[in-house]
């Protein structure tokens, strides 16, 4: 179900899963919650803070927080009902508490969200004690930088001490960043201002990838693309058929997952036949694409089928019969006949 409430609503496969599970969770469980949402007092987004919090008990304390929750919804803030609901989850079901934060410890893990004009925001789920001992250190280092140099703020100092810290290499050395940018040969020269594409990212401004290609460290390699629809030909392999530089040119080609809404860049994701090997899917460019884990394994689902439709593209057909179709973007707008002759995209 949330895969398909993410393909019909457009949204990411978390904001599906999210909706799903706060829908059903106030209808199955949180007969208060639902009424105060039914009547104004609190909207769904605050209705969610009661409902996430309460996903991993029992029944009967989930009705029990309910319970507790009736005058303690109406004009509060949703940090405020928040605080609230881990209140009483913890008072009525201490133990429990104990062996969900245990385990959630356990889940500690970094996580990378992508904003608007070149930023994003590189987040870590750690433990609290150690998140706040990390915020803490960033912040005396920041505060005696600034004392320093009054030429960035504070909060600048703190991000860059940040970055600075996570790229060095065991802690030492310069750092250095690995990510994968393509752009058009022209426009690495300046002669055009046509964007780039930041894998995982998007399209990003020319001045910021001629940056990133200044610097000593940036290697190249070189994508071919048909001039007439933008499209991949060969990603520096000696030999286009073999499975090595298959992979490379379908990894330089999709750029991402090829399932609609997800955005994992490929070079995290797998390879993958659109038609199942054992249903004679042949291992070329038209037949396979990247696609992360999930929505690799998710074609092979009851109910769901996935067609290609050439050059990576496919038709999905979900369990209830609605249909989608995903295409690689092309690296480039189609180009007019006297373009042929320039130097080959880099």
């Amino acid at each position: 179900m949330t895969e398909e409430v993410a393909l019909c609503f457009s949204v990411s496969r978390n904001q599906a899963f999210l909706l799903v599970e706060t829908s059903c969770a106030l209808v199955a469980r949180l007969p208060n919650t639902l009424a105060a949402l039914e009547k104004g007092d609190i909207d769904l987004y605050k209705a969610s803070k009661v409902t996430q919090l309460t996903r991993e008990v029992s029944d009967e304390v989930a009705a029990q927080v309910d319970e507790w929750l009736v005058k303690r919804l109406a004009d509060r803030d949703p940090t405020a009902i928040r605080g609230s609901v881990s209140h009483a989850v913890q008072k009525f079901d201490p133990e429990g508490y104990r062996e969900r934060a245990a385990k959630k410890r356990a889940l500690r893990q970094v996580s990378l969200k992508h904003d608007d004009e070149t930023m994003s925001t590189l987040s870590g789920h750690l433990p609290a004690e150690v998140a706040s001992s990390i915020y803490a250190s960033l912040v005396r280092t920041a505060r005696e930088r600034r004392a320093k140099d009054k030429s960035r703020t504070l909060e600048q100092h703190r991000a860059d001490v940040f970055a600075e810290r996570l790229l060095a290499e065991d802690g030492r050395g310069k750092p250095r960043a690995h990510i994968h940018v393509y752009v058009d040969f022209l426009t690495l020269l300046g002669a055009r201002k046509d964007p780039a594409f930041l894998a995982g990212y998007g399209p990003v401004p020319d001045w910021l990838v001629r940056e990133i290609a200044s610097e000593p460290d940036s290697t190249w390699s070189r994508l071919i693309t048909n001039p007439a629809n933008g499209q991949l030909l060969e990603a520096g392999a000696d030999k286009y058929r073999s499975p090595a530089s298959l992979a490379r040119l379908i990894k330089a080609r999709d750029r991402e997952c090829t399932h609609p809404g997800c955005h994992r860049p490929a070079e995290f994701s797998e390879i993958g036949h659109i038609t199942g090997w054992a249903h004679d899917g042949k291992t070329d460019h038209h037949n396979c694409h990247g696609a992360c884990k999930i929505h690799n394994m998710l074609k092979e689902e009851p109910g769901w089928t996935a067609e290609p439709t050439g050059n990576g593209g496919m038709t999905i057909t979900t369990p209830t019969g609605r249909t989608y179709t995903a295409a690689p973007e092309p690296l480039h707008e189609p180009r007019p006949a006297e373009e042929d002759d320039d130097p080959p995209p880099y």
